[in-house]
C-alpha cells in the first residue's frame, strides 16, 4: 500500500531539461536537430500550410457545406398573412404598432409585409412597408385600403 511518503514518479515521467546547440559533444550541436538550411532551420519562420510551391491541401480539396453570408444589407420583413387580419373590426386602421400590440408579430424588423395567404373578410385600412400583389388586390376588393409607407 502506497502512502504519501512513499509515492514516486513512474519511470520516464520526468526528464531532465536539455539545451540544444551546445557543442558536438552533446549529440545535438551545430544545427541543433534542424537539419541543413531552409525555411524550418531559420528563426521566426512558420510554414502555416505552405507545401513548397505545391498546391496546398486546403486548395486541392473541394469545399463542403454552406458559407455564412453577410446579411446586413438585406431587408427583412415581419410577414403577416391576410387570414391573420380577420381578428380586427371593420374600418380599423391596421399598422405595425397595432400588430405588435395584438401579438400578431413578435417584432417589427425592417417593416411589415402583408402576404396573400388565406382569405380576408373585413374592410380594413392596412398600413405597411410592403404588400404582395394578391394581398393588395384582396384588401381593395373588399373596399379596404392598402397604404405603402
Amino acid at each position: 500500500m502506497a502512502t504519501l511518503s512513499t509515492l514516486k514518479n513512474v519511470e520516464g515521467a520526468r526528464t531532465e531539461s536539455f539545451r540544444k546547440g551546445r557543442g558536438r559533444g552533446t549529440g545535438n550541436g551545430k544545427t541543433a536537430g534542424k537539419g541543413m538550411k531552409g525555411q524550418g532551420a531559420h528563426a521566426h519562420t512558420k510554414k502555416n500550410g505552405f507545401e513548397g510551391g505545391q498546391n496546398p491541401i486546403a486548395r486541392r480539396l473541394p469545399k463542403f457545406g454552406t458559407r455564412k453570408t453577410h446579411t446586413g444589407h438585406k431587408t427583412v420583413y415581419a410577414t403577416v398573412n391576410l387570414s391573420s387580419l380577420n381578428r380586427f373590426e371593420d374600418g380599423t386602421t391596421v399598422d405595425a404598432a397595432l400588430l405588435l400590440e395584438k401579438g400578431v408579430i413578435k417584432q417589427e424588423l425592417d417593416g411589415v409585409k402583408i402576404l396573400g395567404k388565406g382569405t380576408l373578410e373585413r374592410k380594413l385600412t392596412v398600413v405597411a412597408k410592403a404588400f404582395s400583389a394578391s394581398a393588395k388586390a384582396a384588401i381593395e376588393a373588399l373596399g379596404g385600403e392598402a397604404k405603402v409607407l
